[in-house]
């Protein structure tokens, strides 16, 4: 009860309070002439540094875009559009909305922070035109009170006339002219009714609403909306209804001016749009110092604009993108959203966003697209994480993985044809057994889906989503497609996912953003390191490893491609989608990690040919540039895993190992010499299956291999390629019964170190003679000799004589150690000590 009247005492307290300043404030007030739209009040313009501080890239109101008509001039479907999305009870209300104030008094006042209060169209008006962005209270009391009183002086449609002639669009246009002229060409008397939808549906958040920005999808949405609400309301038809829905409109080529790297830029105002508001941005005067190096955005866009043309050239490749980042910050250090953003749209005539090949305001390091084998690493680390190695031993051959076909792709009753699947490689080769190291780095298709299928698609996206990808959320509708690229990712997020195996297994987030300041000077937010471990560190050196190594990859790519840079250790990887309209590399060295992409805009057909040709260049050519200002560093080897199972280890022509020694050609013990024995396998060749339970490689055989669904598809093409090269199954009697008799120790050396002349301490500065008298039941190959551990000689013919100097102080021991060897490779260490006299 006590905390009821509390609280009825607060809201009363609070809504007196308010209506009290409410009282005060608009009996002080003045309206303002709203025909003077000039005269709005004057903005602090945002604007974006490089990571000196010192080159300005963008002045967001640099290019300011303005033009007045008369409100009979604006279609009427146009107003109903906006109306219905921004304010739909604007010709009930007097201003404002009471259960808004309401909700503003319970949240905002109560809190002690202005975080709510729903704006009609004449609060966004007063707002836009004569109020700072600010939020606080008093300016949110006399946005209330300016709406009110204008409500007293001007006519709705007068209002709506100076909402629409001042509301900012984006792109720096203001007002329904401008807009009309920026997105579309034409006057906005000319708009048609789906035109008049996507700037209603924009208004809300113009900069993530934008057309040629990352969210198209949700901007297609937002028109849909509006429609739906014109057609609810009986403003159109049911007919206008589908046919604005339907239609495919045309957005102009505007491309903003003055401005220097103008996708990341636009990127980074996006950022800051949604964290901290579209009026902060547009009128808050902040100062953003963002992590671009200028000097590699200049080189890198001119090698984008002078290759792409080349491409285009040669592959029907009209466009490409870049992003460049730093693998233990994850700041951008550039970003090219296109060959060239002040282009005109390629082929002549094109419509953007509709057909175009080359679209040149749209980043593309932004845009979901297929990666190819680009996403293969990722697969591959995931297989390491559950226990398998790079020395694992997989069969390259051709290979059915839908289990509703048969191994040669032929459908079980009922199903279609099509939903067999029979991948192919590339260059329509089958290796037979290759390790993961080799497969990965020759990029061999079909070893690649029997990764994935063993690595398990839930644990591959797990990874995928550990290292910052967040588009890969429809699982059904990849399958076992997903390792060669079923799924879209963006650029900027797979340039980014790399990043881990360049810096030791760390996700950092990648960040444009150094500082941002107020316009007084303080500082919004700051850079800092944030990192969290994705990957165990040698499975990521495990990924580098075989992406520098370039004699694995070699067989595929040849010595000499594009992808290999002899001044430094470089690993990379390259991703071509099956019918050629995507391709990828991404590469990197412990500091710098550059992704490129190439294709065309409207996803249409390149030549067909590998990325190795199409985008390698590029990606060579811009490692290149940047290399003079980047330190030489290697990788760091990663340990090499030897788990119990052959088959992990890279045994695939039986699971069954013994030990010989190489000598007696009978079964090893422990006194055989390391270089003497020699693994062997019982022959019974099987898929990997047969081997090992693929969801605990590390675990117990199965005990009934043909209860995973994919094994009658893998194992019957595997015997059938091992019979057809007579490599047949043999038992255990072909492994020994007996075991090594030639390494025993009765049969090891014996011998005996002699002094001369014969005592056990001699005065400093002596010189004596040992030597070494050995008995051998097989003949002696060498003795060595350690003074005190120091190697000192080794002798292979008898007598076994060497000097030693007497060295030290009094008392001193002297270890005489000799090893000998006979021809067996048998070895005894024997020793003699000695010691310094006292005179």
């Amino acid at each position: 009860m006590r905390r009821k009247r509390k609280f009825l005492f607060r809201f009363l307290t609070a809504a007196i309070s308010a209506l009290f300043i409410f009282g005060a404030v608009f009996a002080t007030i003045t309206v303002p002439n709203f025909e003077a739209l000039d005269s709005r009040n004057i903005v602090q313009s945002t604007k974006i540094y490089d990571r000196t501080g010192e080159i300005l890239l963008y002045d967001i109101h640099g290019d300011i875009k303005r033009t007045v008509i008369p409100f009979s001039k604006i279609p009427s479907h146009l107003k109903e559009a906006v109306v219905s999305m921004e304010d739909q009870n604007f010709y009930k209300h007097f201003g404002i909305s009471p259960t808004s104030i309401i909700r503003a008094v319970f949240v905002n006042i109560f809190s002690g922070q202005f975080k709510q209060g729903g704006s009609t169209i004449t609060q966004q008006l007063v707002k836009n035109t004569f109020l700072t962005p600010e939020k606080t209270v008093s300016r949110k009391i006399k946005e209330w009170v300016l709406a009110v009183k204008v409500e007293f002086k001007y006519s709705k449609d007068e209002i709506l006339g100076f909402y629409l002639n001042q509301v900012p669009f984006g792109s720096n246009a203001y007002g329904i002219e401008a807009a009309s002229q920026n997105y579309f060409d034409k006057h906005a008397e000319n708009l048609d009714i789906a035109e008049a939808a996507y700037l209603a549906g924009m208004l809300q958040a113009p900069t993530r609403y934008s057309p040629y920005g990352s969210h198209r999808d949700e901007l297609e949405a937002r028109k849909n909306i509006v429609l739906g609400r014109l057609l609810d309301n009986g403003q159109i038809t049911k007919e206008e209804h589908e046919e604005a829905k339907m239609e495919q409109v045309k957005f102009a080529v505007k491309a903003v001016r003055g401005i220097k790297a103008p996708h990341f830029s636009l990127f980074v105002k996006e950022y800051l749009v949604e964290k901290y508001g579209e009026d902060i941005v547009e009128r808050g005067g902040l100062k953003v110092t963002t992590t671009i190096n200028w000097q590699w955005q200049e080189k890198f866009e001119d090698l984008l604009r002078t290759r792409s043309a080349e491409n285009e050239k040669n592959f029907s490749a009209y466009n490409a993108g870049l992003v460049a980042i730093d693998p233990n910050t994850g700041q951008i250090m550039s970003m090219v959203g296109s060959r060239d953003y002040f282009a005109n749209p390629l082929p002549e005539g094109c419509s953007p966003g509709l057909d175009c090949k080359f679209d040149p305001q749209v980043n593309m390091t932004l845009r979901s697209r297929q990666p190819g084998s680009s996403f293969k690493p990722i697969v591959y680390a995931a297989a390491f994480a559950k226990g398998y190695t790079p020395n694992t031993a997989l069969f390259d051959l051709r290979t059915e993985f839908n289990v509703y076909c048969s191994p040669y792709g032929i459908p079980d009753p009922g199903i279609d044809l099509e939903k067999c699947y029979r991948p192919e490689n590339f260059d329509n080769k089958f290796r037979g057994p290759i390790s993961l190291k080799e497969a990965l780095a020759q990029s061999v298709n079909i070893v690649a889906v029997k990764v994935l299928y063993l690595a398990g698609l839930s644990d591959s996206l797990k990874t995928a989503r550990d290292l910052g990808i967040t588009t890969l959320n429809d699982p059904d509708r990849y399958g076992l497609t997903l390792v060669l690229g079923g799924g879209e990712v963006k650029p900027l997020e797979l340039t980014g996912a790399y990043s881990a195996f360049a810096n030791g297994g760390y996700y950092v987030p990648y960040t444009p953003i150094l500082k941002v300041e107020a316009a007084d000077g303080s500082v919004l937010e700051e850079y800092s390191e944030n990192k969290t471990q994705a990957l165990d560190p040698n499975i990521a050196r495990e990924i580098s490893d075989i992406l520098s190594d370039n004699a694995a990859r070699a067989p595929a790519f040849t010595e000499n491609s594009a992808l290999y840079i002899p001044e430094r250790p470089v690993a990379v990887k390259t991703g071509t989608t099956e019918d050629t309209r995507d391709t990828w590399v991404v590469g990197y060295t412990p500091n710098i990690v550059i992704g490129v992409w190439a294709g065309n805009n409207d996803n249409s057909k390149m030549e067909r040919k590998v990325a190795g040709l199409i985008v390698a260049p590029i990606w060579n050519s811009a490692m290149h540039l940047i290399f003079n200002d980047l330190p030489v560093e290697t990788f760091e080897k990663p340990s090499v895993p030897e788990p119990d199972k052959a088959v992990l280890r890279g045994e695939w022509r039986g699971g069954r190992i013994y030990k010989i020694d190489k000598m007696s050609g009978k079964l090893a013990t422990d006194f055989t010499p390391e270089e003497l024995i020699e693994k062997k396998v019982v022959p019974e060749v099987h898929s990997i299956l047969y081997w090992i339970d693929k969801d605990n490689p590390l675990g117990p055989a199965p005990q009934n291999p043909s209860g995973d669904p994919q094994f009658k598809n893998w194992e019957t093409i595997v015997r059938e390629w091992a019979a057809s090269r007579g490599l047949y199954d043999q038992s255990d009697s072909i492994i020994p019964t007996q075991y090594d008799d030639v390494h025993i120790p009765e049969y090891f050396p014996k011998g005996e170190i002699i002094i001369n002349p014969q005592r056990n301490d001699f005065p400093i500065g002596t010189r004596i003679t040992a030597a070494v008298n050995v008995e051998a039941r097989f003949q002696v190959e060498q003795v060595d000799i350690f003074i005190n551990s120091e190697y000192s000689g080794s002798y292979k013919i008898a007598p076994y004589e060497f000097p030693v100097d007497i060295a030290g102080s009094p008392g001193q021991e002297i270890k005489i150690t000799a090893l000998i060897y006979d021809y067996a490779k048998n070895k005894t260490e024997i020793e003699k000590v000695i010691r310094v006299s006292e005179n």
